[in-house]
């Protein structure tokens, strides 16, 4: 019975747990088997008053390992390239439960004028939490027109604002999942 309790919670738990939003989208006319090398832009979006941030160096080294694992190479002269946007925002959940109540306290001699229903009452519960953005951008570097966007969104925990490299890997990862080619190839 123990093990069925301890199961049943594990699986609440796992069903809790909330899991990055990725989008992506690509231009459909871009010859992708013509990009064989890659760069960032010389004005990143993570970058702050003329200097490189720590959070830029994150990004640069995880988008590096992806660009490369699917044949890139980097170059002074490329065929792409790549830029990253970050955004961190307060979301607000208001929750509202049923719960049963019997008119007890201060104006119960007047119960049924203030609520909807005698019996019924509402709990409510408001939780704040940080969402965190990002945006890889992929740019022909020849025709400087952008030719793959990706987005990914969820929740900021306290544990990934104090260590952010390993938070912008698992972004980037989950991202270039969604990449559509290999370097010098078509997409799939």
């Amino acid at each position: 019975m123990r093990n069925l309790i301890l199961a049943a919670t594990l699986a609440l738990l796992v069903a809790c747990v909330t899991t990055p939003r990725v989008r992506t989208d690509y231009d459909q006319s871009a010859n992708f088997a013509a990009y064989r090398t890659y760069n960032f832009a010389p004005e990143l979006g993570t970058d702050r008053g003329g200097y490189s941030t720590l959070v830029t160096g994150h990004f640069k080294r995880a988008v590096s390992r992806e660009m490369e694992a699917r044949g890139y190479t980097l170059s002074d002269r490329p065929d792409v390239l790549v830029n990253f946007f970050t955004s961190v925002r307060e979301h607000t959940e208001v929750n509202s439960t049923p719960r049963v109540t019997f008119g007890a306290g201060y104006y119960s001699y007047r119960y049924g004028l203030y609520t909807a229903w005698p019996l019924y009452d509402r709990d409510v519960s408001t939780t704040s939490h940080q969402v965190g953005t990002a945006n890889v951008d992929v740019v022909d570097a020849a025709r400087k027109q952008l030719v793959w966007e990706g987005r990914v969104e969820g929740r900021l925990t306290e544990r990934m604002m104090d260590e952010p490299g390993p938070a912008i890997d698992k972004a980037v990862a989950a991202l270039f999942t969604k990449y559509p080619a290999r370097a010098g190839s078509a997409p799939h």
